[in-house]
């Protein structure tokens, strides 16, 4: 799954790689102790060895004489593992000598075949003795005089000590690894966020950007860093001075095309009746539709800006106390929840908007509007990107409109009531800037019986930590 943390991603790769070194490190380093303990304990059983060999002598009864003192009373314990054995070999009929601890039994010995000697006249074998123990015999045979009287020597010593040494060995080297792995990985994760701090810097930075705090990436960054924040500042440059050249070509459009379009309006009410209403209606929609192009082409250009903000509930009061003022006859009730709430939109944008529909209904209310906005969720059909929306509701007590009239209301230039005044241009400029901020405009009955209408619209990014 990818993970779309960039510390996260860090700390599970280091941790991984941490916990795999760990267990490389462990193998390697139980391998190698278990090979020097075997080896120790064969240095051990040949030392043993030739002490036993020194201390062995032919007496003046032809018999084999000594006590070997080996330092070891595991020797001198029954049933220990630990043993040391002389046997006369070939005509020297000599009786065998054996440790205390070997009592009356004895070892098996291989052939020389199955096991043969090295070039030291040395051999290793396991075996087993008669009490179960599992044991390493080290053998060699030794010419005692010059006669060419000969014995076979043989020390044994028990395996399961040398187990036990390397599996005790083993388990505090896990138990020092894993505290080792712990802390390692508790260090690393320090180490990262530290090291991460300055991205989080700068995304704080950015997020002040968004929201209008601050018009640059601004702060001590270091140099690895610091190339992308320049970057991210030109691009901010940039497109402020995009959002300004648009700014003024529309305001030059504007004014361009407004004289023109007055001429044609003047000029048509000195037409006769028949000819100055074609050409009324025709001015009057070509000047819908400039105006139409115009907000589109403003929208594209400060849409895509991170400076876009404006704060809803000054908007939204001043537009109330606007409409009090022309409709004496009308209360208006505002609600804006929670305070603070923003709108990624340029305010003019919003006044048009929420201004059409205010003005549409103090225009059919039969006493008062509502008008209330609220965080809501994204409109079906767009992409959230992490952003808040708001909600933006204006209903009326006036007589509202059946759902087919909603659908005739919708379209541009249409009046379904031609004793009021106005050009039925209201509601689609309404759903067409709507649009442009990928927001939705839907229109219900609502539950006091006037018109509902409710406006979804994009609010700023959610900070995100």
């Amino acid at each position: 799954m990818y993970v779309r943390s960039v510390t996260a991603r860090v700390l599970a790769l280091a941790t991984a790689w941490s916990a795999l070194a760990l267990v490389v490190i462990a193998l390697v380093i139980s391998a190698l102790y278990a090979k020097s303990s075997e080896r120790a304990f064969t240095d051990l059983l040949r030392a043993q060895l030739y002490n036993v060999i020194n201390s062995i002598t032919i007496g003046e009864d032809n018999s084999l004489a000594g006590n070997p003192q080996l330092g070891d009373l595991r020797f001198s314990q029954p049933e220990t593992g630990w043993y040391w054995i002389v046997e006369p070999l070939g005509t020297f009929a000599a009786t065998p000598l054996s440790s205390s601890s070997l009592g009356t039994s004895n070892i098996q010995v291989p052939s020389i075949l199955n096991v043969p000697f090295n070039n030291r006249y040395e051999r290793f074998y396991p075996a087993t003795d008669a009490y179960g123990n599992h044991v390493l015999v080290a053998e060699t045979e030794v010419v005692l005089d010059a006669d060419g009287r000969a014995a076979r020597f043989r020390v044994s010593g028990n395996l399961n000590v040398v187990q036990e040494d390397i599996q005790a060995f083993t388990r505090n080297l896990y138990i020092a690894l894993v505290v080792f792995g712990v802390l390692s990985l508790v260090v690393n994760g320090l180490a990262i966020l530290f090291g991460l701090r300055p991205l989080d810097e700068a995304r704080r930075a950015l997020e002040k950007v968004r929201r209008g705090e601050a018009e640059r990436l601004e702060g001590q960054f270091p140099r690895e860093v610091r190339s992308l924040t320049v970057e991210m500042n030109a691009l901010i440059d940039s497109n402020r001075r995009i959002v300004e050249r648009a700014r003024m070509q529309v305001g030059n459009l504007a004014h361009s095309l407004k004289t023109p379009i007055a001429v044609l309006l003047n000029e048509s009410r000195l037409l006769e009746r028949s000819q100055g209403e074609v050409v009324r209606s025709q001015a009057e929609a070509m000047q819908g539709q400039v105006q139409s192009y115009l907000n589109r082409a403003r929208i594209a250009a400060q849409r895509e800006s991170l400076l876009a903000r404006t704060e809803a509930e000054p908007v939204l009061e001043r537009l109330v106390r606007v409409m009090r003022r022309l409709n004496p006859e009308r209360s208006f009730e505002l609600v804006v929840s929670p305070a603070g709430l923003s709108l990624a939109m340029e305010q003019q944008d919003v006044e048009e908007t929420v201004g059409n529909l205010l003005e549409n209904a103090a225009r059919h209310a039969a006493s008062t509007v509502w008008l209330s906005a609220h965080a809501s969720e994204a409109p079906e059909g767009s992409e959230a990107g992490g952003r808040q929306w708001v909600e933006i509701v204006v209903e009326d007590d006036g007589p509202g409109l059946e759902p087919d009239e909603i659908k005739e209301a919708l379209k541009r230039g249409r009046r379904l009531d031609e004793s009021k005044p106005g050009t039925g241009l209201g509601l689609s400029i309404v759903g067409e800037i709507t649009r442009e901020y990928q927001g939705e405009l839907q229109l219900s009955r609502g539950e006091r019986g006037g018109l509902r209408a409710r406006l979804t619209l994009p609010g700023l990014a959610r900070e995100t930590v």
